[in-house]
């Protein structure tokens, strides 16, 4: 008699703080971690958040920046899902060293995430993949696809025609004759103005971009002898174009749940490479945004919100 009287009270508190703590736990899981992992010689920073047992989703960030372009986005997927941001060699907060201790081209810097994600133990994982990530992603899916469980696809082209003109006749010079004077063009985008133009063009809700997004992506550029490992891995951007028709074999052998959210407003890669992308995966669900390269600063609720509902398929 007494131990049921005991009992009722107690299992009624315990009741009332089991329903109490969905929040109290969402609000720790939204919680951002930073740590690193020694990657062969490398030690690669990564912002990691969400429940360890829930499905993965691996963010690969574009040029200039680092994880910290998804900042925002991190706490809109954290309380359903395990969120990984690792930082590239010569990126943020991961080492960089001399070019000639570490090859900065994109085979290497894929097999150093592929290292990385066996390093944290990920068996799987949803790739979100941004302007750089897509090469980095792309090799990754390539390589082994039982590993990835669905492609989100955010300004990143794997089309010829997804390139702007514009760009491109910035780039073919140095790419078909590496020369001081074809370096000049190219080395412009190491200049903070045009890290600011990244950011801004294209953006119709501009006044939503914090600062700070390019002010940290040009403190990294202006580390010494970062310029020269920015050179490198441009240099070598040219063998993710000869990778392209391997790519696009993949997504159409493969047939990968794939959801595209894109700024309809990128200077770099246009509606084009989207349509492209739709041609070889007729399921894709895409969502255009009206922003620019880095539609996360202004849309990072909405393009959150679209994710969710991917992942929840």
């Amino acid at each position: 008699m007494h131990t049921q009287n005991v009992v009722g009270p107690i299992a009624s508190a315990l009741l009332m703080i089991s329903s109490a703590l969905p929040g109290w736990a969402a609000e720790l899981q939204g919680q951002v971690s930073y740590d690193t992992v020694q990657v062969g010689d490398v030690s690669v920073f990564y912002r990691a958040a969400g429940p360890e047992t829930a499905p993965t989703i691996l963010l690969l960030h574009g040029f200039p920046s680092s994880s910290h372009m998804f900042r925002d986005l991190i706490p809109e997927l954290a309380e359903n899902y395990r969120v990984i941001a690792p930082d590239y060699p010569g990126f943020g907060q991961s080492s960089a060293p001399d070019a000639a201790a570490y090859d900065y081209d994109f085979d290497t810097l894929a097999t150093t995430i592929a290292e990385f994600t066996e390093a944290l133990d990920l068996p799987s994982y949803t790739l979100f993949m941004q302007d750089f990530g897509g090469p980095v992603g792309f090799r990754l899916a390539e390589a082994d696809p039982a590993k990835v469980d669905g492609i989100i696809i955010q300004n990143a082209t794997i089309h010829a025609q997804g390139w702007n003109p514009d760009i491109v006749a910035q780039f073919a010079p140095f790419w078909e004759n590496r020369t001081t004077e074809t370096e000049a063009p190219v080395r412009g985008f190491f200049a903070a103005e045009t890290t600011k133009w990244q950011y801004t063009q294209g953006a119709s809700l501009a006044h939503r971009i914090n600062p700070d997004a390019w002010v940290s992506d040009q403190a990294g550029l202006g580390r010494p002898g970062n310029h020269d490992i920015q050179l490198e891995y441009l240099w070598n951007y040219q063998d993710n174009v000869a990778q392209y028709p391997a790519w696009q074999a993949y997504l159409a052998e493969q047939q990968p749940d794939t959801l595209i959210v894109w700024g309809r407003n990128d200077p770099f890669f246009l509606i084009d490479g989207v349509d492209a992308i739709q041609d070889l995966v007729p399921a894709a669900e895409v969502h255009l945004f009206d922003a620019g390269h880095f539609a996360l600063e202004t849309h990072a609720t909405e393009i959150g919100a679209a994710v969710r509902r991917f992942m929840a398929r």
